[in-house]
């Protein structure tokens, strides 16, 4: 298997930057949107509906961000999965699918619960169309593992993540738009966790645990 991992710390901090930047534009303008509405006079409530949704869907997104790609604290810092379960939620809301999480609240390693949330977007772009999302913990007091289930009509694994996942770099480099697959490899080599792909036609199964138990 060839080494993917060859983005110098500059190159993915920038590109995680664009991802981010991305996620929140969308709300964000919205927020503009209603503010001109109301420059403009009438329809004073629709757009006052209009800039409360999209200012809780970029804070939802931006508290997610903090975790997911954040330093979120010092070295060796731990984070609340409760936390995780929050902001999952929250972002979740503003998604297609609905999202059910299964699990004892522990504190676990920063880049552990990041490759969960990290996890999360990658089962989220598989069903395009909405469905469900399952998340589920095992074994958070010794050796911690997870399990995402994504249900959904035209389930499919994002073809970039599998290329990433199988060793290989896609032919136009890592983007903004792949960076996010090639940061949830590289937190799985950091945390020492294998991530594990399962595929139908009617849901895609992602786990992630040590090598040895790699299977939930």
């Amino acid at each position: 298997m060839n080494d993917i991992f060859t983005l110098s710390a500059t190159d993915l901090g920038a590109l995680l930057c664009s991802r981010v930047c991305h996620d929140i534009i969308s709300p964000v303008g919205a927020i503009n949107n209603g503010l001109e509405l109301l420059d403009e006079g009438g329809a004073d409530e629709d757009a006052m509906q209009l800039i409360r949704a999209s200012a809780v869907n970029a804070s939802a997104r931006l508290q997610f961000a903090r975790i997911a790609f954040g330093a979120a604290g010092s070295a060796g810092m731990q984070i609340d999965t409760g936390d995780a379960e929050a902001v999952a939620t929250a972002f979740i809301r503003n998604e297609k699918p609905e999202l059910e999480w299964i699990g004892t609240r522990a504190l676990l390693p920063k880049n552990k619960v990041k490759l969960l949330l990290n996890l999360l977007l990658v089962a989220n772009a598989a069903i395009p169309r909405g469905g469900k999302l399952t998340v589920r913990l095992e074994d958070v007091e010794t050796e911690p593992r997870f399990e995402i289930r994504a249900h959904g009509p035209m389930v499919r694994v994002p073809p970039k993540f599998l290329e990433l996942h199988g060793g290989r770099t896609p032919e136009d480099g890592i983007d903004a738009h792949s960076v996010q697959f090639y940061y949830t490899l590289l937190l799985a080599r950091e945390t020492g966790l294998a991530i594990t792909i399962r595929a139908s036609a009617e849901e895609i199964l992602l786990s992630a645990a040590p090598a040895q138990k790699s299977g939930i």
